[in-house]
């Protein structure tokens, strides 16, 4: 068989043999192999030597065995498809290997069920020691602190560390994985707590070997210790402890003194990226929903890490920042307008921390808030037009205009200055109705801050005197309010409120202030007169027109101060000898008449004392009188008061009288109504409470009345009283007409 194979093959054509492959020696090996492998077999009948021989070890032999055989093919394989020739044969090794490794997990496996047996006679000693964790005891406690002091070392640290974790775990209600301490009692946890954070610092500080910086601006991050590696570890699951625990706090008091205790842990922060993040959240979120201390805290060391760590946290916290802001802006009251201030002013400072990307965040939002206005303009419907008027968006161009005038010599903040203006004043154009006068006042006074603070001329007046215009101030109030209206919390005013006689009060002090606060800001400028012509113009035929003194006394007190102070800037202007295209000069001129003072700017500075004083007198006495309990007086109603009346008084008269008695007293009191006509008609409005109360007084008059009446002696009868009230009988010849007539 075999010689016939070789004949074959050495007869078969290229195409013949690719065809046919290479069984033919493949057979004449396994033939020849048989026996062997019989006598194999006898002697280790495992395994065979084919077993033992990888496929590629078998092909390369192959290969070998057509180089002599065929050598025209294998020349041609080697010119044209040198990659089947040359390849490893690491196949058979890799089997062997495999084949070693095989037996082995089986070896391993019957060992480790062996020594799980073992373990199971010896377990209950040891497992029971395993599950029982170390108690933490106040005497523990004590020990670490005496031992920490004399000389901290990595050990102990590390012992301390699981101790706060185990502490922390507690928190949260779950046992957070397995700890070697636990810790069982409140007082013991109140311990460890307030050990760690007053101890655990310094022991850092020590153990680490971290030298006090001297200059404060540079900050020397432990990372640079030989001794952080070792330590690292149970340095951040201390941070990390640390993180949890502020997340589970409630306690304003503890929440602040762990935050005392973070300010000082931000170098280690620093160099743990994925601790800073989580710490991140806890920061963001206390200054956000935290306490007023807290808040304070929670800003500080965010500061703290942005300054050292600007290219890795600014921008996210930035922008987290800012969504928190308007988050917390959605419904505005007297109790939250300090915390949004105090968020406005913080925020602030985060972003003049870089002006590149408070440029590229303010471009996104003050964009953003254009859309909004756009949107509004062109569909005009309530919902678009809600979109804009509401405290969010309000709040979020004071934000801007904030932002812009504290960073105000700033290249690269200088051309958001002219779009933040536009869109303030497309938002006052948008509905400009007498109910949306406070929010027209909350954008003056963003208007008067930014042009103020930049340098830059804003028209601000016209938007003010618009409203001396729209409202008739002579006009009578339909009605009496108990409470004066606060501008400074609401944004449009209802129906009834512009009926009452508080909106023209207020109206008028919010219209004081905010001309006052505009000229205070323009009244060292050389064009102050020229600026201020057209506002004492207007306020000139305010005071023709209007007959109230509580309203035009102010404006008038105003009006004098303009005039004076413009007098005062004509006066310095005709002294100088420099013209009006030297910009440099009157830039210097100006700074001189500020440094200097002027009339109006000291007065400004008197009333805003005084103002301040009468807010905060305000504030304490609508506190004092919500706090008293005031008792109600129950009034009767007026069909029941009648009906009392009659009961009373039906014996009096005989029944044949009371028609003409009822006359009567129809006729005294429409005498009466005509003569208090004038005064019906200014409070025909008037609050329900009043209404009550006038009646409630009226009937007990007319029931003193009625009872001096029925006390009286009744000498005369029935049809005397008749001629009495009919009266006598008047004469008509006196009244003769004239023949001219």
């Amino acid at each position: 068989m075999a010689a016939k194979q070789k004949r074959k093959l050495e007869d078969l054509s290229l195409d013949e043999f690719l065809v046919s492959g290479f069984e033919s020696p493949e057979e004449d090996d396994s033939e020849v192999e048989t026996p062997k492998q019989k006598n194999k077999k006898e002697a280790t009948p495992s395994k065979s030597q084919n077993e033992k021989k990888g496929k590629a070890s078998e092909h390369k032999e192959q290969l070998s065995r057509l180089k002599s055989k065929d050598p025209e093919f294998y020349k041609f394989l080697e010119e044209n498809d040198q990659s089947l020739l040359n390849f490893d044969d690491t196949d058979s090794s890799d089997e062997e290997d495999g084949n070693k490794y095989h037996k082995l997990p089986t070896e391993l496996q019957e060992g480790s069920s062996e020594e799980d047996d073992g373990d199971e006679e010896r377990s209950p000693k040891k497992t029971k020691k395993a599950a029982e964790s170390i108690k933490v005891t106040g005497k523990m406690i004590e020990g670490w602190r005496a031992a920490l002091k004399k000389e901290p070392t990595p050990r102990l640290f590390r012992d301390v560390t699981q101790a706060f974790k185990a502490a922390v775990a507690t928190t949260k209600g779950d046992g957070g994985g397995p700890c070697r301490y636990k810790v069982a009692d409140s007082s013991v946890f109140n311990a460890l707590v307030l050990f760690c954070i007053r101890d655990v610092y310094v022991t850092l500080q020590r153990m680490l070997n971290m030298k006090p910086n001297k200059d404060q601006k540079k900050l020397v991050l432990p990372s640079s210790s030989p001794r952080w590696q070792r330590n690292q570890n149970d340095i951040k699951m201390y941070l990390g402890g640390v993180v949890q625990l502020l997340s589970c706090l409630t306690e304003t008091t503890v929440i602040a003194a762990v935050l005392k205790h973070v300010n000082q842990l931000i170098p280690y922060y620093l160099c743990l990226p994925k601790q800073c993040r989580h710490l991140l959240k806890q920061l963001l979120k206390q200054w956000s929903t935290g306490e007023e201390t807290s808040r304070v805290l929670a800003f500080l060391a965010l500061n703290k890490i942005c300054r050292h760590k600007q290219e890795a946290y600014l921008s996210l916290i930035l922008k987290q920042m800012y969504i928190s802001y308007v988050q917390n802006c959605k419904f505005t009251s007297p109790n939250m307008l300090p915390m949004i201030n105090f968020m406005q002013r913080t925020l602030t400072e985060m972003y003049a921390l870089d002006t590149q990307a408070t440029y590229q965040q303010a471009f996104i939002y003050i964009r953003q808030l254009a859309i909004h206005l756009r949107n509004a303009m062109t569909m005009k419907k309530k919902e678009t037009y809600q979109s804009v008027y509401n405290w969010q968006f309000i709040h979020c161009l004071y934000l801007w205009c904030r932002v812009l005038s504290t960073l105000y010599p700033s290249d690269v903040l200088q051309p958001l200055i002219y779009p933040l203006c536009q869109v303030i004043i497309g938002t006052i154009k948008l509905v400009p109705t007498s109910r949306y006068y406070p929010l027209r006042m909350h954008c003056c006074r963003a208007l008067t801050l930014l042009s103020s603070s930049t340098n830059t001329f804003v028209p601000v007046l016209p938007f003010i005197g618009e409203i001396f215009q729209q409202v008739d101030f002579n006009k009578k109030p339909g009605r009496m309010s108990k409470r004066p209206i606060n501008f400074a919390v609401i944004l449009k005013l209802n129906k009834v409120n512009l009926m009452e006689k508080a909106y023209k009060d207020g109206l008028i002090d919010q219209l004081y202030d905010l001309m006052l606060e505009y000229f205070h800001t323009q009244a060292f400028s050389i064009g102050f007169p020229e600026l201020a012509l057209p506002t004492v113009i207007q306020l000139k035929a305010f005071l023709k027109e209007c007959k109230v003194a509580n309203y035009s006394k102010p404006m008038r007190q105003l009006l004098d101060k303009i005039q004076e102070n413009s007098s005062y800037i004509t006066g310095r202007r005709q002294k100088a000898a420099f013209g009006v295209a030297d910009a440099a000069a009157v830039a210097a001129w100006e700074k001189q008449t500020k440094q200097e003072g002027t009339p109006l700017t000291r007065y400004y500075s008197q009333w805003k004392k005084l103002r301040e004083k009468e807010i905060q007198l305000e504030i304490s006495g609508k506190e004092r009188m919500e706090d008293l309990d005031l008792p109600e007086i129950k009034r009767k109603k007026i069909q029941e008061k009648k009906a009392e009346d009659k009961k009373e008084f039906k014996d009096l008269f005989q029944s044949d009288s009371d028609s003409d008695d009822s006359d009567m007293g129809l006729k005294i009191k429409s005498k009466k109504s005509n003569q208090d006509s004038d005064e019906d008609e200014v409070l025909s409005d008037s609050s329900a409470e009043e209404g009550e109360s006038g009646q409630y007084f009226k009937d007990d008059n007319d029931e003193e009345e009625d009872e001096t009446a029925s006390k009286a002696p009744q000498p005369l009868s029935s049809a005397a009283l008749i001629k009495l009230a009919e009266g006598e009988e008047d004469v008509v010849e006196d009244l003769q007409l004239s023949d001219e007539d």
